[in-house]
C-alpha cells in the first residue's frame, strides 16, 4: 500500500516538475539524483554482482530506470497525469505476456481474452480522450505504453534471472549503468545554463527532489523487495491502485477526467484482471480421502 501511494504520486509530481524544467531535464534529474542517492547507501552491494548479473542489470537498467523517466516526463507535456496512470495500469497484463513469450508460461484462453479486452480499454481511452481533450495529444500515449512494456520486461527479469541478489543490489546496479548515458542527456538538454533563481525553477526542483529520492530510489527498492517476496504478477499488480491515487491528485490539481475515460480504465483492469485470475482449485471430497 505504501509502495501504490508513492507509486500513484509520482505522475503529478513530474507534472509539477516540467513547470520549470523540460522533459529530458526531469528524466535526466530524476535519474541522476536517485543514482547518486543509491550510490551512497548501496555502493557495497555492488559487489555481489557475478558478470552475468551485470548482463541481465544492464538489460533490465535500461528498460526500466533509463527509458520510462524521459517517456513519462515526455508524455506527460501533452496528457494529463492521471490519464497518464490509468494507461500505466497494463503493467500486469505485460508482465504476464512478457512470461508467456520469454519465460514459457502457459496461457489460457481466458488469458487470451482478457489480452484483447485490456487492449479494447485502451483503444476506448485514447479513442475518447482525443475525442472529449482536443488539448491533448494521445499519440504521446505509446511512451507509457512503451515504458509499462519495459516495467513488464524488467520484473520478469528480476524474478527468473536476479532474484538472488538483495533488492538494494539490483535497484543500485540497474541506476549505476544508466547514470552515465543519463547524465549525458542532462548537460546536452541545457540543464547547466537553467536560471535556478527563477522562483518557477526552485519550485519546479523540489518536487523533481522528492519524485527521485522517494518516488525512483525507494520506491524501486521497494518495488524488487516486493518482486523477490511475491510473484511477478503479484507485484506487477500494485499498479492496479495507481490510477485511484494518480487520478485523485489530477482532479485535486484542476484535471478533468471524463466518465469515458474512466470507463476506458475500468475495462483494461477487467481485462488485466481476467489475465491474472488464477483458477479455484476444489477441495478434495472429504470421503475420497478415506
Amino acid at each position: 500500500m505504501l509502495l501504490c501511494f508513492i507509486w500513484g504520486s509520482i505522475f503529478i509530481l513530474i507534472k509539477k516538475s516540467l513547470i520549470g524544467f523540460s522533459y529530458m531535464q526531469v528524466g535526466g534529474l530524476r535519474i541522476v539524483l536517485a543514482s547518486f542517492f543509491l550510490l551512497f547507501f548501496g555502493f557495497k552491494s555492488l559487489k555481489s554482482l557475478s558478470l552475468r548479473d551485470w548482463k541481465w542489470v544492464t538489460i533490465a537498467g535500461f528498460l526500466s530506470s533509463f527509458v520510462p523517466p524521459f517517456f513519462f516526463a515526455m508524455a506527460q507535456t501533452k496528457i494529463d497525469s492521471g490519464i497518464t496512470a490509468i494507461l500505466n495500469s497494463i503493467v500486469p497484463l505485460g508482465t504476464t505476456l512478457v512470461g508467456i513469450w520469454l519465460f514459457g508460461l502457459a496461457i489460457t484462453k481466458r488469458q487470451i481474452l482478457g489480452v484483447f479486452v485490456g487492449l479494447l480499454g485502451i483503444v476506448v481511452l485514447i479513442a475518447v480522450g482525443m475525442q472529449f481533450s482536443s488539448n491533448q495529444d494521445y499519440s504521446y500515449a505509446f511512451l507509457i505504453i512503451s515504458s509499462a512494456l519495459g516495467y513488464a520486461f524488467n520484473i520478469n527479469i528480476i524474478k527468473k534471472e536476479l532474484k538472488h541478489l538483495s533488492p538494494l543490489a539490483v535497484t543500485t546496479a540497474s541506476f549505476v549503468v544508466v547514470v552515465v548515458p543519463a547524465l549525458i542527456l542532462l548537460i546536452y538538454s541545457g540543464i547547466l545554463n537553467v536560471n535556478y533563481q527563477d522562483s518557477a525553477v526552485q519550485y519546479s526542483l523540489f518536487f523533481i527532489l522528492v519524485l527521485a529520492l522517494f518516488g525512483t530510489a525507494m520506491a524501486n527498492i521497494l518495488f524488487n523487495k516486493l518482486i523477490s517476496i511475491s510473484s511477478p504478477v503479484f507485484a506487477a499488480s500494485v499498479t492496479y491502485v495507481f490510477p485511484i491515487v494518480a487520478v485523485f491528485w489530477g482532479v485535486f490539481d484542476g484535471e478533468k477526467i471524463f466518465f469515458y475515460q474512466i470507463f476506458g480504465g475500468i475495462i483494461i483492469l477487467f481485462g488485466v484482471w481476467l489475465v491474472n485470475k488464477k483458477k479455484k482449485v476444489r477441495a478434495l471430497n472429504r470421503f475420497s480421502s478415506k
